[in-house]
Parts: C-alpha cells; structure tokens; sequence
C-alpha cells in the first residue's frame, strides 16, 4: 500500500513507540513519534498528521485529555487509542468524546491496519458531507430522510456527527419512526457506504435460528445444516450491520454478540476458528432500554457497549409541521414506484393528515400515502382515496355496545391510543390483521403495541 497520510504515534514506552511507528511506516504511511501528549500537540502543530494513534496512560498529559485538546483543531484529525485490557469504560468514554476507534494492548497488527485504512477513508468524505449538510440547510433533505422541523434538524445534526466514526449507535423510538432509515443514512454518511448495509430485524427470526442467521454456521453444525453459511456479520464485512429490535434477542445469544463486539472475532456455529470482522455494528429498538435492562430483555453490558451513542426519534405527533414536506416527498416516491402521475393532495386531506394522531408514525403515513397513490383516478389525492373510516381511526364498535370510545380530561396520548387499538380488536373479533387495515398500521406495528400493553389479545389471530 502507498498513501501519503500522515499518523502519529503518542507512546511513552520507547520499544512500543519505536515498533508501532516502523510496523505503520511499513504499510506505507508516513510516521512521526511523540512520547507524551503534550509533545504530540507540538507534533500536531507543526506536522499536522490526519490520524494520531495515541496511549492512554501517559505522564503530562494523558491520551483522552489528548484527545479532547484535538478536538479543539480546526483541522479533521482522526484520533485512535490505546486502552488496556478489559478497559472498556475507557473506550467507550473515548468514543464518546469523539474519537474514531480503539484497539486494546497488546495491539493486534491486522486490526491496526484494518482501522487506518477506514480512516483513511473518512478523510475522503469531508467534501461529500459538506454538500450534504448544505443541502440539509437549504431544503430539509438529509440522505433519504425529510424535516425541517426543530426535532428533525436535532437528529440529522446528531446522524452527521456520528456518521463519519467507527461509533455503536443505539436509535430509539416508536415503531415506524423510521429507525432503519436513520442507519441506512449513517451507513451512506460514513466511510463504509461503498460496503454493505445488511439489516436484521431479531423479533422475526426463530430462537432457533437466529444464531446461525447473525454468526453463520458450518456444515453439520445442526440438524438441516446442509452447507457452510456465512452469517449477518459475514455478509457486512467492511460495512455497517443494524440489528433492528435488538431488545428481542435471545439472552444466550446477545451474551455471543457482545463477545464478538469487544473482540472483533467470531465463530460460526460448529466451528473452532475464530474469523476475525471489520464491522460497525448498529442496533435499534422501540423499547424504552434503560427499562428494557430493569426487566432482563436487554443485557447491560451489551446496552452499554451498543449505547456509545443514542440517537432517540421522535413520534410523528411531535413534528407534524413536517407532515406537508413528507407527503410531497413520499408522493414523489409512490408515483416513480407504481408508474403514477398523482400532481399533489388536496388541501382537505391534508387537513386531515395535520389533526390525524398518527400511532404508526412515518411508516403509516406511507403506507396511507402509498394506498392513495395506487387507487387515485385523478391528478389530486383526495379523501375518498384514503383507507375507509381514515381520521376516527376507524372504530367499529359492535351496536349492542351502544358506545365509543370515551376519554375523561387527564388521559395521555398513550392511554388512549392503547384504548383505541384494544377496542378496535375487539370490534373485530381479534382479528389483527382487519385490525391493522381499520387502524391504518402495519401489522408488525399492532404486534409491537400489544406486545407493550401484555395484552391477552396479543394472542389473536392474524387471519380471518
């Protein structure tokens, strides 16, 4: 490999200092050396190295305070440190901080090489991430996402902070919020955008197979194994991974997953090699996690190694100012995906859509703005297109029941939606599908909320 990028390695112990700088010179890079950080702030003054890797432990002044002084430059420097082992406090409060990864002592070389080259490459994306965030600033427009409002704009500041690093991001929020898009805009913000983005939804995968599908397996290794199969990790090599509803990972199997996260190793099912993986790993949920770990769903170790950055999406309900750009955005969508020349939505609708609650979020917006789209027979999306009873959400109560649904001054947002869905399900015999259809969510969404309320309906049938 040939590069001019420079790197800097800050170590107080001369034989370490010495042997990173030659192994890294070997790889191609141009090396300089300092034996403390206040040496390596004079280093970087007159230098300007693009990527310092740095000790922790260091008389003067220690890697993180390193760390935080160099976040002060005006120039982008990536910044690697050097933990101990079993110091992952340490290196999480680095990430945190701002640093672009960690590798523990004795340092890995093959991991070493791995993490200058994705450095390397997100120096390459400053350019495109500026257009990006002008872009943001002119139009609302962030990668595939859509806001102008207050909320939005905090989270699209958060997703260009943390796109560029190696980081675990943790993304909270409803269902259909629109968490997955916020990690595929991660993913294309980052240096890995040219790898893969494999996402893995872990609430709709067997206990049985869910192993095999995140670690891969070897041929034999169980019964109907028939083959090697690479797992989830496999196919994300040198990309980004998201484990969609992480809460809903088996105990057993979230115990392996922080293993090959704090190692960067795994072992296929039936396997005795460990392969080593070059993977950022992130991890969602619409769980509240903090009560997830009270309860045991969620391990707190693994929360902790995931959580080195929350990015929480808000409800629909709490930005519906953005609801004009996100039909004119998902109109556009709907009409290139079904062949449609739908010219805009009715002031009414709209309307509609404003004083609508919204309990499946985004995802339900598209999905009514999907509908519309496919049964218009018109240049303009008007009500009679809307899925039937669309703005009562669509209660059928039975006529013996003789009455609605009837909220007393005090009952949240929460309470009565749970009211809403519970009675809805009733209206239909438990059946969750026509209930979903009536509410206007997705099915996945209603299983998601029952599952919330412990609710004996849970166990309904999907079908008629």
């Amino acid at each position: 490999m040939s590069t001019q990028e420079k790197v800097l390695i800050v170590e107080d112990e001369e034989n370490e200092r010495s042997g990173l700088a030659e192994l890294v010179s070997a790889w191609g890079y141009r090396t300089d050396t300092a034996k403390d950080g206040l040496e390596g702030l004079e280093k970087v003054a007159t230098w300007s190295p693009g990527i310092v890797v740095t000790d922790f432990k260091m008389p003067r002044m220690d890697g993180m305070e390193l760390l935080q002084r160099l976040s002060d430059q005006p120039q982008q420097i990536a910044v690697v440190l050097l933990t101990a082992q079993g110091s992952i406090d340490v290196a999480v409060d680095a990430m945190k901080a701002g640093a672009y990864d960690f590798i523990q002592k004795p340092v890995d070389p093959a991991r070493l090489r791995q993490i200058l080259q994705n450095a390397s490459r997100q120096r390459g994306t400053t350019v495109e991430l500026e257009v990006t965030k002008k872009k943001l600033r002119d139009t609302g427009v962030f990668g595939q996402m859509v806001g102008s409002s207050r909320p939005m704009q905090e989270i699209f500041h958060l997703i260009e902070m943390v796109a560029p690093s190696t980081a675990s991001v943790l993304i909270t929020g409803e269902s259909g919020t629109g968490k997955e898009m916020v990690a595929r805009t991660i993913h294309d913000l980052s240096p890995r955008k040219n790898k893969p983005f494999v996402a893995i939804n872990c609430s709709a995968i067997p206990e049985t197979l869910i192993e095999s599908e995140i670690f891969g397996h070897e041929k034999g290794a169980f019964t109907g194994a028939m083959e090697r199969r690479a797992g989830c990790f496999e196919l994300a090599e040198e990309g980004t991974l998201l484990l969609d509803e992480i809460g809903e990972m088996p105990a057993a199997t979230q115990a392996k997953l922080l293993r090959v996260l704090e190692d960067r190793k795994l072992r296929r099912l039936g396997s005795k090699v460990e392969t080593p993986v070059d993977v950022r790993v992130l991890a969602a949920t619409n769980k509240v996690p903090e009560e997830a770990v009270a309860k045991g769903e969620l391990r707190g170790d693994l929360y902790y190694r995931l959580n080195v950055f929350n990015i929480h999406l808000p409800p629909l309900r709490d930005h519906k100012e953005d609801i004009p750009q996100l039909v004119d955005a998902l109109l556009a969508d709907m009409n290139a995906k079904h062949g449609r020349k739908v010219a805009g939505v009715a002031d009414h609708v709209l309307q509609m859509f404003q004083n609508h609650n919204w309990p499946g979020n985004v995802r339900e917006l598209r999905n009514t703005m999907e509908r519309g789209v496919i049964v218009c027979d018109g240049t303009l999306l008007d009500q009679r297109h809307l899925p039937p009873n669309f703005g009562n959400m669509g209660v059928r109560v039975p006529a013996s029941d003789g009455e609605g649904i009837r909220l007393e001054v005090g009952t949240t947002v929460g309470e009565a939606e749970k009211m809403l869905i519970l009675k809805t399900l009733a209206a239909n015999n438990n059946n969750k599908t026509r209930a979903a259809e009536v509410l206007g969510i997705s099915l996945k969404t209603l299983h998601n909320k029952l599952k919330e309320y412990g609710s004996a309906s849970a166990v309904a049938s999907d079908g008629a």
